[in-house]
């Protein structure tokens, strides 16, 4: 297929005279996403009221905006600098949060930025639940008949879907199975996106239209989170039930970060890392592994993003996978062979991260690049399809480990909405993940979740006793993490269950749970909380996991040094703000003139208004409280 060089009006000319004025786009979700090429798509049918637009998509995307006016100052030069001064904002997401979205247009999504959608009811109206290996399905059954894709190449007159080859692959062979079924499919070159191995590879034939005009777009790069001391404890008792030798699959956020920096201490520091054990004494788990990784561990993940290249630079992501079963069983029996050296290290869905990940990904030189591999969804998040023997073999020991909200006192989990069917993100892959666990010998499920969450200043347990609904059934409960220890719920009695989650919640609610217990008969009368359980305070995880060992920026921090220092301080006056008094205080005892180079990053060294010259006071308050804390 010829490459052209079209403007975006011309594309959507092209497309238009495909289609019949209702138009069913589906585009991928996250990274992959041609960011004005969808403009063009949205504000041609926002000015022509003919045309039927809906698009189907998921985690779209955004470039947060500040709401007040000091947050605005801070957050205004770190964006510029990590997104670019012009970076193409999605048109429906900013309709979208103004409600202004036109009647011809539907925004439908299937996983939300965490949080994002929370209060805006035309998304929460218009959101889908469905498990992410079932949202091809979804999309043929709601009449797809677009796509837009960004895509790298070619090399060697080959493409690869790079970081989006997840839906687009199992979209593609529903769609071939389906006659008088067209959809006009269109990629875009983009000169940044690594060229991935494995099923992204496709031929120029697998889109209708292939377009290299600059998409004009620096891909989107996460900033790097920062790691708690409560996050810390969580990934480090998860850290305790990855197996050598094994496989692992994670999600994305600071407790992954933490989970990762733990498995790094335990391979790279062992002393160290079995002293923080001997001083935690945590009780013990039948999973547990303690020792530095000789085998390493292969990576299968929906998502693929900066943990797994910091296992692969820590020289624990080393363990071969093999596309033979014969050859799969023999590595996996410890046999030397003539293949090593060759194997696959890392097979994803799709990849989100960091800039530096994405360097880290384009450099990769020959002999690396395929053994980072990117596929379907219906190949990386199940067990189905043909070739369950050979996918087994190669995921043994499996560890999938991903986050969830909240627990119920019967191992049921909490991931995705709340009490009122507010959806927070989304399912995704969790549930295929915990099921695919299941269905394996050898394979477990982690849930790893902070025992307490602060909401308007209280302390609430994220261990409770139930929720209205839950997006992992209880009869899938297997382990579950807090910071305060590991529950083993699989094969357990809803008694043995309730015991095993006071054991790691926090000691000011494992009371009322009790007593919930005892009133419905899931717990004996004579029970006792344990006298290690009663020890679960914040006191004792600020003791343990304070840096140096468990640093805040644990693989660094996309911000400067003094917007590291203004960050809790800033944080901190917004926990004042809830306190008139507290307020008031710090206003009495703040001293601008400490902090001259904090205050001039946020135009304060001078202030020139009443509003500044509080905001002054106020901030250098709050920058004495953070650094003497």
């Amino acid at each position: 297929m010829a490459i052209q060089r079209l403007s975006a009006e011309a594309v959507v000319d092209r497309a238009l005279a495909q289609l019949d004025g209702k138009i069913v786009m589906a585009l991928p979700l996250a990274l992959g996403k041609p960011n004005r090429l969808v403009n063009a798509f949205y504000q041609r049918a926002k000015a022509d009221r003919a045309i039927r637009l809906d698009i189907v998509t998921a985690l779209s995307l955004d470039i947060p905006e500040p709401g007040h006016w000091l947050e605005g100052r801070m957050a205004g030069p770190f964006l510029e600098r990590h997104f670019g001064a012009d970076y193409p904002r999605l048109d429906y997401l900013r309709d979208l949060a103004g409600d202004s979205v036109p009647d011809n247009i539907r925004i439908i999504e299937f996983y939300f930025q965490s949080g994002a959608a929370l209060g805006h009811a035309r998304r929460q109206r218009h959101y889908i639940s469905s498990n992410y290996t079932h949202v091809a399905r979804d999309l043929v059954d709601r009449g797809v008949n677009l796509t837009l894709q960004l895509v790298a190449g070619p090399i060697d007159g080959r493409l690869s879907l790079s970081c989006n080859p997840d839906v687009s692959l199992d979209l593609r062979r529903r769609l071939d199975a389906v006659a008088d079924r067209p959809c006009f499919n269109i990629g875009q070159l983009h000169p940044d996106l690594p060229f991935m191995a494995g099923d992204a590879i496709v031929d120029p034939d697998f889109f209708d239209l292939l377009i290299d005009t600059d998409p004009d777009q620096r891909l989107f790069a996460l900033p790097r989170m920062a790691v708690q001391a409560q996050d810390h404890a969580v990934g480090f008792h998860a850290s305790r039930l990855v197996a050598d030798a094994g496989t692992l699959q994670i999600g994305i956020g600071s407790l992954s970060d933490a989970l990762i920096h733990s498995l790094i201490l335990r391979h790279r520091d062992n002393d160290r890392y079995r002293a923080l054990l001997a001083d935690l004494a945590p009780a013990p788990c039948a999973l547990d592994e303690h020792e530095p990784f000789r085998t390493g561990l292969y990576g299968a993940s929906e998502l693929f993003m900066d943990a797994f290249m910091h296992l692969y630079q820590a020289g624990i992501l080393t363990r071969e996978v093999f596309d033979d079963l014969d050859l799969q069983q023999r590595a996996n029996a410890g046999e030397a062979l003539e293949a090593g050296g060759s194997g696959v290290l890392m097979d994803g869905g799709f990849f989100l991260g960091s800039a530096d990940f994405y360097e880290f990904l384009r450099t990769l030189d020959a002999s690396e690049r395929p053994r980072f591999r990117m596929h379907g969804v219906g190949r990386m998040n199940q067990l189905y399809g043909g070739n369950e023997a050979l996918e087994t073999a190669q995921r043994r020991h499996a560890r999938f480990i991903n986050t969830c909200m909240m627990v119920t006192a019967t191992g049921a989990a909490v991931s995705d909405g709340l009490a009122d069917h507010q959806v927070v993100s989304g399912v995704g892959g969790q549930y295929n993940f915990v099921a695919m666990a299941h269905a394996m010998d050898d394979g477990r499920s982690i849930l790893m979740l902070r025992a307490v969450r602060e909401s308007d200043g209280r302390r609430q347990s994220n261990i409770v006793w139930e929720y209205p609904h839950t997006t992992i059934p209880r009869h899938l409960r297997d382990l579950v993490v807090t910071e305060y220890g590991v529950a083993d719920l699989r094969g357990r009695t809803d008694e043995e269950c309730i015991q095993a989650l006071v054991a790691i919640m926090d000691a000011e609610f494992q009371e009322e749970l009790v007593e919930r217990a005892k009133s419905a008969g899931k717990l004996a009368r004579d029970w006792q909380i344990p006298a290690a359980a009663r020890r679960n305070t914040p006191e004792q995880i600020d003791r343990v996991f304070a840096p140096p060992t468990f640093p805040r920026w644990p693989f660094g921090s996309d911000f400067t040094e003094v917007e590291l220092r203004l960050i809790p301080a800033l944080q901190q006056l917004k926990t004042w703000s809830r306190r008139r008094w507290s307020l008031i205080a710090a206003l009495a005892r703040g001293r601008p003139q400490q902090f001259p180079e904090a205050l001039a990053r946020l135009g304060l060294e001078r202030p020139e208004t009443l509003r500044e010259r509080v905001y002054a006071r106020l901030l250098a308050a709050a920058l004495a409280s953070s650094e003497a804390g």
